[in-house]
């Protein structure tokens, strides 16, 4: 799930989790997952991969509908093909999308996104124009009716809709910032949302990462005003971080709302900095929920999450933005998106929104962001046993860690996990994902395959950053 983040790194393909090989050629900007058996968080941490992409492809922006040409001939087209589900008897590792984050500090490639824009809002205005001369012609040779000699209505008053998109951005965007980030392996920008009065801020591990260790945040904020932020801690395998930011005061600090309750189906509201766009507000529904995916560039499974997926647009840039629910409660953290390949294999990439993105549930965000908060560290869920996808489907233990809570709980190589609590785990990735939803010490209870079912204790350790 890493996308053209300031690193400058060669964007890397993505897959669902599930993918069939073949299928692969669709997706862009991750790295494919080799299958990588550690359910714990011991096999080391991933580090996100980047790539600047164009959000549109060229024969997009050139393609005039109105041209002698386009009455002809058809407009090229894309197709994009999401990659099918796969029987558990193939699943290679862990599903791969790409990050969202903060897009390559390249001023030309806003240059082209603008110019597209203008041509497009060029052309329309041609069409557009022409067809008002011909309504406002009257052949009858009566008086005609110009909509420019009506007065303007009266201006809007009062208080905004409960539950509108526009409430949502009222109430959010003042709390929203753009995180504009530099360091000694590249720079770029993403998004993130203000928790406290006094300067903290929510993001994307990915989104500030390349600044760790001696590199630079400057945060923007709706009203322009701007501060120096550092970092104050981050945990890759959860791609959550938080900065601290001085200089401002007078911070408008978001509602947290709860992700454990959500619906497919509810509407909801995205607010970031998409290509550099500050301060954009796209809305759409909970697409589906607890979707393992993965935040790793290096393929294995030490960033899963157990992601909300929604259709609201996400762009680079959007990432560690908020995603909230129509009462302005922030429910997730907008983190990734599947980006397939242009349309004929041409090998282009799309770069942008095909509505597919993925959030981090808040209410796992919100405990990691405590921990950092308050330790300076983040704090792992684990089990301590390294996992892969059965060949008859569900999550099969191999090593077992001396000490671990797996082994305390009588766990054994070779057990195959089939449910966790009440949720179906049909491969690795759900149980690393299912898993990380929950905090240390928390009891869950694994049915195996025969349904046995075993309690266990999860443990917690502290997670030391890339």
């Amino acid at each position: 799930m890493t996308e053209n983040d300031p690193s400058g790194q060669d964007a890397e393909k993505a897959r669902p989790a599930g993918a069939q090989p073949e299928a692969e050629q669709s997706a862009s900007w991750a790295q494919p997952a080799p299958q990588q058996p550690d359910a714990t968080g011991l096999g080391g941490h991933a580090t996100p991969h980047t790539g600047a992409q164009q959000a549109y492809p060229q024969e997009q922006q050139q393609y005039n509908p109105w041209s002698p040409q386009a009455q002809t001939q058809h407009a090229p087209t894309q197709g994009h093909q999401i990659p099918g589900q796969q029987t558990p008897f193939t699943q290679p590792g862990p599903s791969v999308y790409a990050v969202p984050q903060q897009r390559q500090a390249q001023k030309s490639t806003s240059g082209r996104l603008l110019a597209g824009v203008a041509a497009i809002a060029l052309v329309v205005g041609g069409v557009a124009g022409g067809t008002v001369g011909y309504l406002t012609g009257d052949a009858s040779g009566g008086s005609a009716v110009n909509a420019l000699d009506a007065p303007k209505p009266a201006q809007q008053t009062g208080n905004l809709p409960a539950g509108s998109v526009e409430s949502v951005a009222q109430k959010l965007s003042p709390s929203v910032v753009e995180l504009q980030v530099s360091g000694r392996s590249g720079a770029g920008e993403g998004s993130g949302f203000v928790l406290s009065t006094d300067g903290y801020v929510l993001t994307n591990n990915h989104v500030v990462e390349v600044a760790a260790g001696g590199g630079q945040i400057q945060a923007v904020f709706q009203d322009g005003k701007k501060g120096t932020a550092t970092v104050v801690g981050r945990d890759p395998t959860t791609d959550i971080a938080v900065v601290k930011v001085s200089g401002v005061s007078g911070l408008t600090p978001v509602e947290l709302g709860r992700s454990d309750d959500l619906r497919v189906g509810q509407p909801v509201v995205a607010i970031g900095s998409p290509f550099e766009l500050t301060g954009t507000v796209t809305s759409g529904i909970v697409s589906a929920l607890n979707r393992p995916v993965s935040a790793g560039g290096n393929g294995d499974q030490t960033t899963v999450m157990s992601a909300v997926q929604t259709d609201a647009a996400i762009n680079p840039g959007n990432s560690g933005g908020p995603l909230a629910n129509m009462a302005g409660q922030v429910i997730g953290i907008n983190s990734a998106i599947y980006s397939p390949k242009s349309a004929q294999g041409q090998g282009g990439e799309s770069g942008g929104n095909v509505g597919i993105g993925f959030a981090i549930p808040i209410d796992q965000a919100r405990r990691t962001a405590d921990d950092i908060i308050n330790t300076g560290q983040a704090t792992q869920t684990f089990i301590g046993a390294r996992v892969q996808t059965a060949p008859t489907g569900g999550a099969q233990l191999g090593e077992i860690s001396p000490g671990s809570p797996a082994e305390k709980a009588g766990l054994k190589s070779g057990d195959v996990v089939t449910k966790l609590d009440d949720r179906p785990i049909p491969n690795a990735d759900a149980l690393v994902a299912e898993i990380r939803t929950r905090a240390p010490n928390d009891k869950v209870k694994f049915t195996l395959s025969g349904d046995k079912v075993i309690e266990v204790t999860l443990g917690g350790q502290p997670v030391t950053p890339n």
